[in-house]
């Protein structure tokens, strides 16, 4: 299923106007505060009418203001995960779960309960009350609710923004395994970088109530272009496979060929992973270098260097692992003698890697479950 999105709405001191596609999987609305994401989400749920669009799912119409149709918003078929779980508080998570299923249609084809407790591990916790469950646990539940509603779509505003870093490495895994495993389009609205590398199919990045770039998770990372938060959330998206596990606590992964050593991972040999590198954890030297604590040094070429207003400038690096960002300053850029196509070294800290930027594509290969993740 696609979702397909038009709209333009005026408010006294913003005006929104995008268009874009959503296929199966994850598609991020990524942009910082005031960029439109809510707005959208909001318009997409029936919760704001815009003054003019159209939204569809295939041939499911939410809604067309040139053909001045308007679906209700309890005929939509969507299923919302909010901040917070907002679970019914004197119902058991069983029950929780059974409320959803009850706003299927009755022709309806049912998603299987058992595959979807297991799928979000909350097999343990159906016969406990949301008082007594941990937020990553209320999350888990709160999308079971929504996915055994048979919904078309999935939103989610910011459904880790409520969570400390712990419960956020604890839901990430079952989001992953969501963008695999189910095929109903998910728009999740984020503005954590790390959040769109490891779950995003697609990214709408969005600057100001338009799309500022529309394509693969890889592709609109990795281009210096497109900073919806700015030259410090900049960073590459790369793709690998777990190569070896060592006893020192690194594991090493191959990106196309190259080797890169990581924390220690509890996934499996051959599982494919995506990798997150922020721009300003990437030291750049035109030699390679010797005599370094670094272990990860890529040779490249320089495709790319856009200066700043400031003193920074972030330069594009095509390595055999995929596509790199560096943040330097301007002065360094000059010394270096840094210009496209010039050859040079991307060097990497192991231990700049967080646990963050390391997501599982739980669709290919064997692999360890959500909760064994991190």
């Amino acid at each position: 299923m696609t979702l397909s999105v038009t709209l333009r709405h005026s408010f006294p001191d913003f005006e929104l106007d995008v268009s874009f596609q959503a296929p199966a999987g994850v598609t991020v609305l990524f942009g910082g505060s005031g960029s439109g994401k809510t707005t959208i989400v909001n318009a997409v749920a029936g919760l704001l009418r815009p003054q003019s669009g159209r939204v569809c799912i295939d041939d499911w119409e939410l809604f067309d203001t040139a053909q001045n149709r308007w679906l209700p918003p309890h005929r939509r078929r969507l299923g919302y995960v909010f901040q917070e779980g907002r679970l019914f508080p004197h119902l058991t998570v069983s029950q929780n779960l059974a409320y959803g299923r009850w706003f299927a249609p009755k022709n309806a084809k049912r998603e299987n309960r058992g595959r979807i407790v297991e799928m979000l591990g909350i097999g343990p916790i159906l016969k406990r009350y949301p008082a007594t469950l941990s937020g990553g646990e209320k999350q888990r539940v709160a999308i079971g609710r929504a996915l055994l509603a048979d919904p078309k779509l999935i939103l989610a505003d910011e459904p880790l923004a409520a969570l400390d870093d712990t419960r956020k490495a604890e839901i990430l895994p079952y989001f992953e395994r969501l963008r695999d495993e189910v095929s109903v389009p998910i728009l999740y609205v984020s503005h954590s970088a790390s959040e769109v590398a490891r779950l995003a199919t697609t990214v709408v990045a969005l600057q100001d109530g338009r799309v500022s770039g529309h394509g693969p998770a890889a592709e609109i990372l990795g281009d210096p272009m497109i900073t919806p938060l700015g030259a410090r959330a900049a960073g590459a998206m790369l793709e690998a496979t777990v190569f070896a596990h060592h006893a020192d606590g690194l594991s090493e992964l191959d990106a196309g060929g190259a080797r890169l050593l990581v924390p220690r991972i509890q996934h499996d040999l051959g599982k494919k992973i995506r990798v997150r590198i922020a721009a300003q954890d990437v030291i750049l030297s035109r030699n390679a270098p010797k005599g370094l604590s670094a272990l990860n040094v890529l040779p490249g070429t320089i495709a790319m260097i856009r200066a700043g207003d400031g003193p920074g400038a972030i330069i594009s690096i095509d390595t055999q692992a995929g596509r790199l960002l560096a943040r330097i300053t301007q002065r360094s850029v000059a010394a270096l003698g840094l210009t496209n196509g010039a050859q040079c070294h991307a060097i990497i800290k192991t231990v700049a890697v967080a646990p963050e930027g390391l997501g599982a594509d739980f669709s290919a290969g064997a692999g360890t479950q959500p909760d064994q993740a991190y």
